[in-house]
């Protein structure tokens, strides 16, 4: 689903539990829910806002293309540590990690490139 118009979405860090309210909230990983907000097919670019259940987990994985991460509720921790509302993360290509949230989290997310899941290093 190619996003075709501008989208705006005022005041999100402020209203999010509104926000949270009112996104199509679809099972994604274990643990872990998703709302797009466009996805350019396999191969391309997507953004979704991804809702944590405490303690959820994405396991180890790779990036062939950036990713950008907004904590808009919560925290996650990942190799870097814990990040709370307002932290914005960026993961550029060639880079992975796996991600927990011990609390449960809200993300704002965008992948330049859909991420590989990949065995975690020894």
């Amino acid at each position: 689903m190619p996003l075709t118009q501008p989208l705006v979405l005022s005041g999100v860090l402020a209203n999010i539990d509104a926000l949270e309210k009112s996104l199509d909230w679809q099972p994604f990983r274990p643990g872990i829910d998703i709302a797009r907000l466009y996805n350019d097919g396999d191969a391309g670019s997507s953004s979704a806002f991804l809702r944590y259940t405490p303690g959820a987990t994405v396991a180890y994985h790779s990036h062939p293309g950036y990713e950008h991460i907004l904590i808009l509720k919560g925290s996650q921790t990942d190799r870097l540590g814990e990040h709370g509302p307002g932290s914005l993360i960026i993961n550029p290509p060639g880079t992975a990690h796996s991600v927990t949230s011990p609390n449960g989290c809200i993300v704002l997310i965008l992948w330049e490139k859909p991420v590989v899941l990949r065995p975690q290093p020894a």
